[in-house]
């Protein structure tokens, strides 16, 4: 690829990050990704090595390909979406939830779009989801392992959580960056 093409495609990609940013920020309910923007979006290739990234969180952004990864070794669905935030398939902490959707061209899977944001709560034994006091994972609230998001895994998340509007909305609103990136 020539120096131009390859410097325009760059910015086009970083742009399409960017804005899925800007839309997850926008469509969101709760304050953590509204006004504190603790969320970040990147787009990855077909081997899940990461092409474009927004300027977000650096700490999302450097565990995202162990994510992306773990949704890959599941052997993901064309246009599906999958959610995760287990720190042992790439999470960073349990209210960091992340949403990987893989993206098709003609019924290959060309790429994917990623969105990880804290939740303000995913259960456990404090609002908020972070007690200090913690000994083990399981106080801090649900675990997710890499898997596809469907109605069914939508009500276990929600039942697990203070605020299920809330965590609805802000999940809608990664999904919708994600088809964005798409």
């Amino acid at each position: 690829m020539d120096p131009v093409t390859l410097s325009v495609m760059s910015a086009a990609l970083a742009g399409i990050a960017e804005e899925m940013g800007t839309v997850l920020v926008r469509s969101a309910s709760s304050s953590n990704i509204k006004e504190r923007r603790d969320c970040s979006a990147a787009l990855f290739d077909a081997h899940g090595r990461m092409v474009a990234q927004a300027e977000h969180i650096p700490v999302h952004l450097g565990a995202m390909p162990e994510s992306v990864a773990a949704v890959i070794a599941l052997g993901p669905e064309p246009d599906a979406v999958y959610v995760l935030n287990d720190p042992f398939a790439g999470g960073s902490h349990l209210p960091d939830i992340t949403l990987v959707s893989p993206l098709a061209l003609d019924g290959e899977i060309v790429g994917y779009a990623c969105t990880r944001a804290h939740h303000s709560d995913v259960g456990g034994i404090v609002p908020g989801s972070m007690p200090a006091g913690s000994t083990s994972i399981w106080q801090e609230g649900l675990v997710i392992p890499p898997v596809r998001l469907d109605e069914d895994i939508l009500r276990v998340i929600l039942a697990n959580v203070r605020t299920p509007e809330i965590r609805r909305a802000d999940l809608a609103a990664q999904a919708a960056a994600n088809h964005l990136g798409g």
